[in-house]
Formats: C-alpha cells, structure tokens, sequence
C-alpha cells in the first residue's frame, strides 16, 4: 500500500503572526530535504501563490474550482520553480466561496475529499489557512491530520487562542476524530527584548512538548522575500530567517509533525 501524505494545516486567526510566510517557507524547507510537498493557497489574499512566484491572476483551475467540484485537485496543481514543491493556487475568487459552499452537502468536507486523490503523490500537504475561523479554515482543519499554529513573540501573543483551541476541538469531535495541535512555531523573536523571552516562556508551560525547539527570529530577509515571490530558502539562504526556517523543519520531520 502506497504512504499517504501528512497533511499539516498552518492556522491562527490572528493575522500578523507569520502564517502564510511559515507555511511557504516549511514547505520550501522540506522540498529541498527530498520530500514530496504540496503547498494548498486556501487564503483568498493568494499570498502563498505569489510568495512562491506564481501570479494569482492566471486563468487556470485554482482552489476554488476545486472546492466547488469544477474541476479535480490534480488538474489545478502547479509546479513551483522549487523541485518537489508544488501549489494548488488562489485567488481572490476564492472570497465567494463560504457563501457559495453553505448550501452544498457536506461543505466542510469539500477540501478533505478534493484531496484525497493526491495523498499518494506526495510526503506532505501543508494548508495555508485565511485570518478567520470560517468554513474555509474548518474546511482545511477538516482535512487535516496536525494543526501548525504559528505565535508572534509580542504582547496579546496568546488572545484569541482560546478560540482555534474551541474550533479545532469542535473539529475534531463533529468532523475529523484524528485532528490534533501537533506543532506551535513561535515567530518573529526579538532576542534582545525581555517581552520574547517572557511570551516564549508562557507558550511553552501552556503547550509543552508541541512547541518546537526552534524559534523565528525576527528579519527582514523573511520580510521581503514574498515580494520577490520566492520563500527566504531561495531569497537568501544564509540569512537568520532561512536557517531557522531549516532547523524548524528538520525538528518537524524528525518529530513527527511531518510525518
């Protein structure tokens, strides 16, 4: 029997924290270490699309004809300029999609069904999810096998936390029984202030061993890169940011998070 891919949902409806860059850049870490990785733009903002150098105004197939059953998973998958990393796009067409899918049978299973097909092509599907807790985020919790929340290092780090905590929770019992919070990313790590050190220190006695070992400094390699639509492994792989993005991976794939 073929392996089946992980599917690894990054989530946190807090914006701001990293999400699509972590998704992006994990994904990019791990295609260059061999595995087989598909990246999945569930955002209608498409940032995943364009940080990995595709236009998210190309008339194919994207995500949202996949979710709406137009078109299969596979026919809409790109390949990236990274080998073994490919894209299942977005665009912003995807934004209608909550309020088109909310009469459609078995809506928060859509994407776990689109994507069954593809779980023998790959090692590792990684979701990125939209700054809400709404169908498409339930959508990608629902086809998940892990939950990555990536968590800025800065004051209110931890509001709203609650709150994914209840949805993944009510995921699980209603949805997905295997769901779980496999892994915590803590993001932009400003070693010389004491407010990191102090949030870094509450995520891990409340979270324990799923926080990663590893943190994300903060950098500005990490910033720009999207806008040269590439992930910071490629943009510049010396820098802090691409390293620690690295090691994160390398902990995740020997942890069991990608796996």
């Amino acid at each position: 029997m073929e392996p089946r891919a992980y599917v690894l949902t990054v989530a946190n409806q807090k914006g701001g924290v990293g999400k699509t860059t972590t998704a992006i850049s994990v994904a990019a870490a791990l295609a260059e270490d061999g595995f087989r990785v598909l990246l999945v733009d569930l955002d209608p903002q498409s940032n995943a699309t364009s940080g990995v150098g595709l236009s998210a105004r190309r008339p194919t197939p994207t995500v949202y004809d996949v979710l709406l059953g137009a078109v299969p998973a596979a026919d809409a998958v790109l390949a990236t300029s990274v080998p073994g990393l490919d894209v299942l796009p977005s665009t912003i067409d995807l934004a209608g999609a909550e309020i088109e899918l909310v009469s459609v049978f078995s809506r928060e299973q859509r994407l776990a069904k689109a994507l069954e097909p593809l779980r023998e092509r790959y090692d590792l599907v990684i979701v990125d999810c939209p700054p809400s807790l709404g169908l498409l985020t339930v959508n990608a919790l629902t086809a998940a096998d892990g939950v990555l929340v990536p968590i800025q290092c800065e004051y209110y780090a931890l509001e709203g936390l609650g709150q994914l905590i209840r949805t993944v929770d009510l995921v699980k019992a209603h949805l997905n029984p295997k769901l779980r919070v496999s892994t915590i990313l803590l993001t932009m790590y400003d070693a010389r202030t004491r407010l990191a050190a102090q949030v870094a220190e509450d995520v891990r006695n409340h979270f324990g061993d799923v926080v990663l070992n590893t943190v994300i400094p903060r950098s500005v390699r990490v910033s720009e890169a999207p806008s040269y639509g590439q992930s910071v492994m490629t943009y510049d792989p010396g820098s802090s940011g691409a390293l620690a993005y690295n090691e994160a991976a390398a902990e995740m794939a020997h942890g069991g998070a990608a796996q």
